[in-house]
């Protein structure tokens, strides 16, 4: 059975990029096209306004000329005579083109020469703009009027038709080199309009194909290359999310693994009768139950916060209020580890947001101070208004975090040590929801910390005009 031979896929994107210089350069080559007819036009139109005004102004001088000499010969030969009119055919022919017809004062016609070829009977019939007039005065007593007019088949001068005829082969000719060039251009213009995006198309290409590392590599101001920059950003962004995704999935598996294992250990010891079944171990197998199921929970709302699957309720909350219940809240955790809080919050410090993601944000903050924070310490919260920003500290006299330690600070289920979240109850994903919690909020979340010495965790929130604000209510 034979195969049947298929053309190449990259055969097929040469011939549309093909198409596409193709069709760019035909579109230049238009432009130019359009141009130079545009150009003739106007400059047809031109000439042909300058050759009317000529042609005017020469009959009008005409006719008055003509006026002048007709009347001082009507003078001399005492009315109209065959000695009055006939210089009338010299001054016909020295005003090249130019018709003369003169009419007495009672309507007679005193001389007319007009071509054969010409369409009008009489002088009224021709038209206004083709004809000029001018009195004939003796004595000051009008005897005649001189019409003069342009014939149908008048051309313009000699001198006057080269030059427009030369004028148009050279503009003619202009324009046959400014469609070459176009076109040209057009050829060169497509290409390099086309090279970076067949660049991001195959780019795009490998990415679709699986291959994370293929970038575009594209420098410069223009909006191809803000483009190519853009997609190496968003494979940048992808392939961090896949990391992510990894390290994510094992974490996970870590987190549930070795407790599962341990209680699966417990049970199975239980069962074989080598370790009694008593309320200890129980409540101990419980507890462990309980942390998994805390777990599970906040994992999950964790991804649905970053997935956007998670509703925010808006509403105006007094960020001041909330943090002083969420104080008093906490009044008996504090002491009951043996350390001290202080706060200095300022009043009236309204921010949009769902109050019970912010009061659970902040309580973390709390839970984390108290959680690392040695008996005898102190934590200190403050809530301020700045600029457009509304921002709580929670600082504390802790154990503090490593310097090469604080960009990890809010990944998921990171521990600079490995035990020390899971011996003091923490799930070592509650960072993690904060800074989430932070970003649907257009805020930011940030630390600074010296180890031995204490951190501090500040929220800064997206500051709400007071005057506008409707006071939060407490649950």
């Amino acid at each position: 059975m034979t195969t049947p031979v298929t053309k190449p896929r990259r055969s097929f994107r040469r011939f549309r990029t093909g198409s596409y210089t193709v069709r760019s350069t035909l579109t230049f080559m238009f432009v130019a096209l359009m141009t130079a007819l545009i150009a003739l036009t106007l400059l047809a139109i031109t000439w042909e306004q300058r050759f009317q005004e000529e042609a005017s102004g020469q009959r009008g001088s005409t006719a008055q000329a003509t006026a002048e000499i007709l009347a001082q010969r009507y003078q001399m030969a005492g009315g109209w005579t065959e000695d009055t009119v006939e210089v009338l055919p010299s001054i016909s022919e020295l005003a090249s083109g130019v018709g003369i017809e003169v009419i007495a004062t009672d309507g007679s016609v005193v001389y007319n020469k007009r071509p054969t070829s010409s369409l009008w009977q009489t002088v009224e019939d021709i038209p206004a703009e083709r004809k000029s007039s001018a009195p004939i005065v003796v004595d000051g007593a009008q005897v005649g009027t001189v019409y003069t007019y342009a014939f149908v088949d008048v051309a313009p001068s000699r001198t006057g038709g080269d030059i427009q005829l030369d004028t148009y082969i050279a503009l003619l000719t202009a324009s046959l080199i400014a469609i070459i060039f176009a076109g040209l251009f057009g050829v060169y213009f497509a290409r390099a309009f086309t090279r970076p995006l067949s660049r991001i198309t195959a780019v795009s290409n490998e990415v679709r194909s699986g291959n994370l590392a293929a970038r575009t590599h594209m420098e410069g101001r223009d909006e191809l290359s803000r483009l190519g920059r853009a997609l190496d950003e968003m494979i940048d962004a992808i392939e961090a999310n896949k990391r992510l995704e990894r390290q994510l999935t094992t974490d996970v598996a870590h987190e549930l693994r070795t407790p599962l294992m341990a209680m699966q250990a417990t049970i199975e010891a239980m069962i074989d009768g080598v370790l009694p079944v008593d309320a200890a171990r129980l409540a101990t197998l419980n507890s462990e139950v309980i942390r998994l199921g805390r777990l599970v929970d906040v994992q999950l709302q964790l991804s649905r916060l970053e997935s956007g699957r998670t509703a925010l309720q808006i509403g105006s909350i007094d960020l001041s209020m909330l943090v002083e219940d969420l104080i008093v809240a906490h009044e008996m955790f504090v002491e009951d580890a043996g350390l001290l809080i202080s706060h200095d919050i300022e009043p009236g410090v309204m921010v949009r947001g769902d109050a019970d993601l912010l009061r659970q944000a902040i309580s973390n903050l709390l839970s984390n101070a108290v959680r690392y924070t040695p008996p005898g310490g102190r934590i200190n919260i403050q809530v301020r208004s700045q600029r457009n920003l509304a921002q709580v500290f929670v600082s504390d006299t802790g154990v503090g975090i490593a310097t090469e330690d604080i960009p990890h600070v809010f990944s998921r289920f990171w521990r600079a040590e490995t035990s020390r979240d899971r011996e003091s109850g923490g799930l070592g994903v509650g960072l993690a929801l904060v800074k989430e919690i932070a970003s649907r909020h257009r805020g930011i979340i940030s630390v600074e910390s010296e180890q031995g010495i204490g951190t501090t965790f500040t929220l800064s929130l997206p500051l709400y005009p007071p005057g506008e604000a409707v006071a939060w209510i407490r649950p």
